[in-house]
């Protein structure tokens, strides 16, 4: 296909990511990526990362922007036609709205996203910037029934829970996230709990009705939903979102961006054209595409 390529889901590793801005530029240029856009992760409760090692702390964000600026202005020497947008994933919890809100301000794009199901602990400020307070009891505390769904180091709450429940709390938070007041621009991986599918954790249940709830909301709410190659990369081995899913977000009507969800620069725009032919037979006939002047555009894939 013809379609520009156009990754909208990528990290450095100012959040968890292990490349720079600059190479992360270079790798897109290298695939001839038109549209590039960065999401560092922001705004993760302490419980997740108290010491803000898959995050940018508030106390880096000026460094953050300095560098994607400096990397902007290596685009226009290497690759003029390549756009680079400034943006954040910004992790959805109860509560976090008004830290999204301030410390994402001046990003292009944000990406609405839920890795974390249940309760955040405390979210008040902590000494490191980000929610939570360091070294209290509800920082450091790991609730049986809460935590990643994403995350194979700590598959607690898949064994507590089981994978119909995960299942069901994800669907719910997820939606409650679409339903924030907050400018979410598009929802990343809408089926992460998809994860571990292939690991010993499928779900037993039907997953329609769920989907259906998803589709419903993202409709009613405006989202746009992402199509990520990252599940592709993983014992996932499939897209987020899976066929049956996307089927149903195309007849909605529910409008797509794309994204490699890279965390090194060799997956920067990884599999974007593939995603363009998934897409396709799920029935759409475009995505949507952001510009660094916080325009969206729609575009044909051909």
């Amino acid at each position: 296909m013809d379609t520009p390529i156009v990754d909208c889901h990528t990290h450095t590793s100012f959040s968890d990511g292990t490349s720079t801005f600059e190479q992360n530029v270079r790798a897109a240029a290298a695939t001839g990526c038109r549209v590039l856009v960065s999401t560092d992760h922001l705004t993760l409760p302490a419980s997740l990362d108290e010491s803000c090692e898959t995050q940018v702390p508030l106390a880096r964000l000026v460094e953050h922007r300095a560098a994607f600026e400096a990397a902007r202005g290596l685009v226009s020497e290497i690759a003029p036609e390549l756009e680079l947008v400034y943006g954040f994933e910004c992790d959805w919890y109860p509560g976090c709205e008004e830290y999204v809100r301030t410390w994402s301000e001046g990003a292009v794009v944000r990406l609405g996203s839920v890795h974390y199901i249940g309760n955040p602990g405390d979210i008040a400020t902590g000494a490191a910037g980000q929610p939570g307070t360091e070294g209290t009891p509800q920082a450091n505390q790991i609730y049986p029934d809460s935590g990643w769904i994403d995350y194979n180091e700590d598959m607690h709450v898949w064994v507590n829970l089981g994978p119909d429940e995960v299942w069901r709390r994800y669907v719910d938070a997820w939606c409650h996230a679409c339903e924030s007041p907050l400018e979410f621009d598009s929802m990343a991986h809408p089926d992460l709990a998809a994860r571990f599918a292939n690991d010993g954790f499928a779900p037993t249940i039907d997953l329609s009705r769920l989907w259906d709830q998803m589709v419903e909301c993202a409709h009613d709410t405006g989202r746009r939903v992402e199509v990520s190659t990252a599940g592709l990369r993983k014992t996932t081995a499939s897209y987020y979102p899976s066929a049956g899913l996307l089927h149903r977000f195309a007849k909605a009507g529910v409008p797509i961006t794309t994204g490699s969800d890279a965390h090194r620069a060799v997956d920067v725009c990884w599999g974007i054209q593939e995603a363009y032919r998934y897409a396709y037979a799920a029935g759409y006939r475009s995505i949507e595409v952001p510009h660094a002047d916080g325009s969206w555009e729609s575009v044909e894939i051909q």
